[in-house]
């Protein structure tokens, strides 16, 4: 053991002797170490001063022990983990991300923290205005539900402001392109639901167990249901190959068919003017909307304030 060592490495490393070696005694540390009984007394006291639980005990079969809830020893990086990592945190706007990524930046080494914080300090991220950020506690409840596989109570609210209760079986937890979704099933629909997590507002754990789909494909699953189960139907005829249009068809809006020299789009949604403002009024092809009552008053009212603005007169924008 080199002798320049400092105190701090010194201690986590007869913490590391500690989880290999449960029971050594203090000569058995200093041994290893490489220093006197009583400085290995003293590093055992450094590790105690920083809330880690070594238990000691007296007798020929006596020596020291981690206790319960003893502290993982830091985490090294190497310098493209460290970058890697500060690019990701970047990447995401949350104050609790920023502040966890200064408390690693502050830790690391200092030639790899060095280059971390002037990535941090240098380099600009624009935030993904698509991107919704889940509470960070209830997301952990749906996960920690899902591994557990117990059922769930949340409260939700939709995009369109409806609030609901309702019991599901929580199959996965799914991020997809910056958004986090609750994969389940739905008790009261008695059927494959999707919620955004960033929309559910309570989680309240129960004792009912339940089974996961075999062989579920929580992602695949996710992509063909993000676009049922909604208030508002929709069904939406395009006149141009399905093959054309698929590339402006997101899952959220529904499933594209071929339909003749055509294709429909069949979905449903719970905010028809969203659909028709949004998905909708970017579709480069000639399309008319077959299903839906509410879908096809947002279409009429979206056209006529659009074909308003276009008249002689109509107020500069």
């Amino acid at each position: 053991m080199p002798n320049d060592l400092s105190p701090t490495a010194r201690a986590l490393r007869t913490m590391e002797i500690l989880r290999a070696r449960p029971g050594a005694t203090a000569d058995e540390l200093a041994g290893e170490l490489g220093v006197t009984e009583r400085a290995a007394r003293r590093y055992v006291g450094i590790l105690r001063e920083a809330g880690v639980p070594v238990e000691s005990a007296r007798g020929p079969y006596g020596g020291y022990r981690l206790g319960r809830g003893a502290r993982l020893p830091p985490v090294v990086f190497t310098e493209a983990e460290a970058l890697a990592l500060v690019m990701a945190a970047l990447d995401d706007a949350d104050e609790l991300v920023g502040k966890a990524l200064d408390k690693v930046v502050r830790v690391l080494p200092e030639s790899v923290g060095r280059q971390a914080a002037t990535l941090r300090d240098h380099a600009a991220a624009a935030p993904d205005p698509n991107t919704a950020r889940p509470d960070p506690g209830t997301t952990g409840a749906l996960v920690a539900a899902c591994a557990e596989r117990r059922s769930v109570r949340i409260a939700y609210r939709s995009e369109a402001g409806r609030e609901s209760e309702g019991l599901v079986d929580p199959w996965a937890v799914v991020v997809r392109h910056g958004r986090w979704y609750l994969l389940c099933r739905s008790h009261r629909a008695d059927a494959i639901r999707t919620y955004r997590v960033d929309r559910i507002g309570g989680v309240h754990r129960t004792t009912r167990a339940f089974t996961p789909p075999a062989g579920l494909d929580p992602v695949a699953v996710l992509e063909e249901n993000l676009g049922t189960g909604w208030e508002y139907p929709a069904r939406v005829v395009f006149d141009a190959p399905v093959t054309e249009v698929a590339r402006w068809v997101r899952p959220p809006m529904g499933r594209l068919e071929a339909a003749g020299d055509g294709c429909v789009l069949t979905g449903s949604t719970s905010t028809p003017v969203m659909y028709a403002r949004d998905w909708l009024a970017r579709m480069p092809f000639a399309f008319r909307v077959e299903g839906g009552p509410e879908l096809r008053a947002a279409v009429a009212a979206l056209a006529a304030r659009l074909t308003a603005a276009s008249e002689p007169g109509a107020p500069e924008a």
